[in-house]
């Protein structure tokens, strides 16, 4: 499954999902959120989700905290460890985050909302916090946090004054000696800046020189004395400081179970919030759930679409109908249906809101889905490959509660085989019973689908004068590629046209089971071309036989064709027509081959290319050849070869 919920991008929803949340552990969950399997599961979540979007609509948001280094801060307090002044100011920051979100729910208690006995859990602290905040201030030891702390305090305070007032002393008696007037610090030690020339004047320890010699930094004599006291004293404040510590870490361990509670109740409402924040950004209602294998979505809306160029989804599945084939022109939503199909549903049974009017959702036991082409070169897998591959395990883990979603079934090979493919594999679905959506080009499977109880047609409308999809879901009726329409807005010439009209319509090996008759196709065919034509409509379409063809398939090709060659995707241009076998000789780059006609799709017809009695030789032989064989048209040439390329 988590290849189809990859395809849906709800990967995507996720990150934004957990974007929304504080604290890192509340975004790891949110990353990891899976669909729920039970009903009384999901149900709970919606509500936690729908009832922390009332509390966001009508209070605002909550006061959640960070909790960044909580988690490791406890243990080492648990193990015995002297937490740093730092590490006690983060711990009080979130027992008081906690007391303001008790607070908070209490406030919430008006709503009649479950969440706010969340507020019971969560602790106070009020001892702890109070002793850290009279202990540490500004993320150091403050002087109050012991009385013998203040003292020694007190008398570094009056030790490191009194040397200061005899340095001054000092320099205001013997100005000349000195660099400036005022006492200097070094190395944690008062000293004296005095000149080069009076260094010897000074009684006392050098314990600096500046860059260009002339100034030296002694600490007198005098001071040395107080220095020794108080080095003592501070020797005296440190252990006194750190004593303090390690009681309040002690008393971080002894609370340290109500904190991990008030923890995991911060994290639990952090994730419950952060699903409301998304229902709010998206605009989201909360779904109902079911378990009779119903869908309705009333003007639902992709959640990765701006929701300002986002057109409504109306639809429903149940109630009778197993199936929905999708039809109708590329670029027309057909894929963005599916996705958002599947990422409602996904959605829901994680317990969030989807964007919608309103939506009846039902519980599945799988979103399996085949989007997009899936081609690998380190697999060596083509895209129908890839395609069968993916549904081949789709049909072995599906049972009655999946949900199947399948874009462009058949597509990537042999259309009448694909055609083929793709019934057998909508026929299976049914006999397993599940619901599916799949999306198609082929009328084939828009007729199988029309006479196929459960199953149901539906097509995106489109329209054909401005030659904008409407990307608008009709259920019920089936849509049309809309190719030549598409062609003829583009550009493409007008005998182009008429011939791919012939090709789709009037042989006797193509597909569509009804085409228009003789008389309105001389002027549809016409008509198609004018500007502002509609579709064929179906008064003027009877069932006959078509002409017989003139060729066969393989021989529609012709020498300086411009041609698609599947499945590389290379372009080649014809230079040999289609032998008994059906294999046409194709030039691409230097290379020749004989390829069959089926891999080949003709992009450029030589007439549009090149001018009548075309001399392709140039193109396909070398400059010796050519001048060879001008040379043997004047007469017999001893000695004179053409090299002919081995096929």
């Amino acid at each position: 499954m988590n290849k189809s919920m990859t395809a849906l991008e709800f990967n995507k929803i996720l990150e934004m999902l957990s974007n929304n949340a504080v604290s890192e552990s509340a975004r790891q969950k949110l990353l990891e959120l899976k669909p729920f399997l039970n009903e009384w599961e999901v149900n709970a979540r919606v509500k936690d989700t729908t009832q922390a979007r009332k509390i966001l609509d009508q209070i605002g948001s909550p006061p959640l905290a960070v909790m960044k280094d909580v988690p490791m801060l406890l243990e080492l307090a648990e193990k015995g460890a002297m937490l740093i002044p730092e590490q006690l100011s983060q711990i009080e920051l979130f027992i008081n985050a906690c007391k303001r979100m008790k607070i908070f729910l209490k406030r919430t208690e008006s709503l009649d909302v479950e969440i706010a006995g969340y507020g019971g859990s969560i602790n106070e602290l009020s001892h702890l916090s109070g002793e850290i905040n009279i202990a540490i201030r500004n993320n150091r030891v403050d002087d109050n946090a012991s009385k013998e702390l203040k003292e020694i305090r007190r008398k570094i305070d009056q030790i490191q004054s009194e040397m200061k007032s005899k340095l001054e002393s000092q320099l205001r008696s013997k100005k000349e000696w000195f660099m400036d007037s005022y006492v200097s610090i070094r190395n944690g030690h008062f000293v004296l800046p005095v000149k080069r020339e009076f260094k010897n004047m000074v009684s006392g320890s050098v314990l600096d020189i500046s860059s260009s010699g002339s100034t030296y930094f002694i600490e007198p004599i005098v001071v040395s004395k107080l220095k020794e006291a108080l080095s003592e004293l501070e020797i005296v404040e440190n252990n006194e400081e750190r004593r303090i510590l390690y009681v309040l870490s002690s008393l971080v361990a002894e609370n340290s179970f109500d904190i991990h509670l008030n923890m995991e109740a911060m994290e639990t409402l952090d994730f419950i919030f952060a699903k409301a924040k998304l229902s709010a950004d998206m605009k989201a209602c909360a779904p109902s759930i079911n378990t009779n294998r119903t869908i309705v979505i009333k003007e639902g809306r992709h959640p990765l679409i701006n929701p300002n160029e986002c057109v409504p989804l109306d639809f429903s599945l149940g109630n009778g109908i197993q199936g929905i084939i999708i039809t109708g022109p590329n670029t027309g939503g057909k894929t963005v249906t599916l996705k958002s199909l599947g990422l409602f549903q996904l959605m829901a049974q994680c317990g969030l809101h989807v964007p919608c009017i309103s939506a009846d959702l039902c519980m599945n036991n799988a979103v399996l889905c085949d989007i997009g082409d899936g081609q690998s070169i380190t697999e060596n897998l083509s895209t129908f490959s890839s395609h069968i591959t993916n549904i081949i395990h789709i049909l072995n883990h599906t049972d009655r509660d999946s949900f199947i979603l399948l874009d462009e079934l058949g597509s990537g090979t042999d259309p009448a085989e694909g055609m083929g493919i793709a019934i057998s594999i909508l026929e299976e679905l049914k006999n397993k019973e599940c619901l599916f959506v799949a999306t198609t080009h082929y009328p084939e499977i828009k007729e199988y689908a029309n006479k196929t109880d459960g199953l149901l047609n539906a097509r995106m409308a489109f329209d054909r004068e401005s030659l904008k999809p409407l990307y608008r879901l009709e259920l019920g009726e089936a849509g049309e590629s809309c190719a030549l329409y598409i062609a003829k807005r583009l550009g493409l010439p007008k005998r182009m046209l008429e011939r791919a009209y012939q090709e789709a319509y009037l042989r006797a090996d193509c597909r569509p089971q009804v085409i228009p008759d003789r008389d309105f196709i001389e002027t549809a065919s016409t008509d198609l071309l004018n500007e502002g034509s509609s579709p064929l409509p179906p008064s003027r379409i009877a069932k006959i036989q078509p002409p017989k063809p003139v060729n066969t398939r393989s021989q529609r090709f012709s020498i300086g064709d411009c041609v698609m060659v599947y499945p590389q995707k290379k372009i080649g241009i014809v230079y040999k027509m289609a032998d008994a076998k059906g294999e046409v000789g194709v030039q691409i780059q230097t290379s020749k081959n004989l390829i069959n006609h089926k891999r080949l799709q003709l992009t450029v017809a030589a007439t549009e290319m090149y001018p009548e009695d075309y001399d392709f030789s140039i193109i396909f032989d070398t400059v010796v050849n050519r001048k060879a064989r001008r040379k043997m048209e004047k007469g017999y040439q001893p000695g004179l070869t053409i090299h002919r390329d081995k096929e």
